[in-house]
């Protein structure tokens, strides 16, 4: 199975453009399946053995439901691949009733801790407080997603033109708009390092070697421990932030959806969900027949 399921990944690498990221999801689940089924050979794929596996991860109380979904569509993947190349004779998920999504609305910081967070990293002196503000800021100003921040080269900043040049999802290339303050900060921080070539890393950690995708995590992470909050901040919620505020300001869906690399307008679209909610908010607590007792 194991040789199958490195074709598979192989295919999704090269044909379909998948990320490193998705693919390591997509090999750790593939070979869990394996695992938990004891699966031997392709003859044993078939739906008795697809249910039970449904039924092991739905038994698992600390398994999100979105996570269950990631995992279930991992092998239906393969399966299809499998069937493709008439490796199985039928998919073995004809038939089965799967659980459904999760919507879940994404959660974003506020304006004013976005503020309150990017004001405290500016303190202090130092190239490591440099990067981290303009890392930060950059996340913040462009919406990009992790692994597309940890690869970004000095050479994909457009100082003048005041844009980023991003590899996303499936290799598609996008342009992104930077503010100024955030292309002022990063500025500052190239030139505190000793070689600014184009093809070097943007962000280096502290080995100068590439900033990874995990020591981004870790950065966000220490500037949140420094404001003592409680609630969880992960890089994503950035992308969150960055989208929300957006459209609560005005920014149409279509224009979004450029910034953000989605592929499909659905993807963008769960962010006027949020926006929708802040609206209600607002309206719950300003308009008089709105409050409780109307409003006496």
């Amino acid at each position: 199975m194991r040789e199958h399921i490195v074709d598979f990944l192989s295919y999704l690498r090269g044909t379909r453009r998948y990320s490193a990221h998705t693919l390591r999801a997509y090999d750790f689940d593939l070979n869990e399946f394996v695992a938990v089924s004891q699966l031997q050979s392709l003859a044993g794929i078939e739906r008795g053995l697809i249910r039970a596996y449904i039924a092991d991860l739905q038994k698992k109380k600390n398994l999100s439901r979105n996570s269950l979904l990631r995992k279930i569509s991992a092998v239906r993947s393969l399966t299809r691949f499998l069937l493709e190349r008439n490796l199985i004779s039928d998919s073995p998920f004809v038939g089965l009733i799967l659980p459904k999504k999760e919507k879940l609305l994404p959660k974003f910081m506020t304006e004013d801790e976005v503020s309150a967070l990017l004001e405290t990293s500016s303190s202090g002196v130092g190239r490591s407080l440099l990067r981290d503000r303009a890392l930060l800021e950059i996340l913040y100003s462009t919406g990009v997603r992790r692994a597309e921040l940890s690869s970004l080269n000095i050479g994909d900043v457009d100082f003048n033109g005041g844009f980023l040049r991003v590899f996303g999802k499936g290799s598609r290339e996008r342009v992104v708009p930077v503010g100024n303050q955030a292309l002022s900060v990063l500025r500052s921080y190239l030139d505190s390092r000793p070689s600014r070539h184009g093809g070097d890393p943007l962000f280096f950690n502290a080995r100068g070697s590439r900033l990874s995708e995990q020591g981004i995590a870790l950065i966000i992470k220490k500037w949140k421990n420094n404001l003592h909050w409680p609630k969880r901040l992960t890089p994503h919620m950035f992308r969150h932030s960055f989208a929300t505020h957006l459209l609560n300001a005005g920014c149409d869906l279509r224009s979004l959806q450029e910034m953000l690399g989605h592929k499909n307008l659905s993807n963008t679209q769960i962010y006027t969900h949020v926006s929708l909610e802040r609206l209600k908010e607002v309206y719950g607590k300003s308009h008089p027949r709105a409050r409780s007792s109307h409003g006496r």
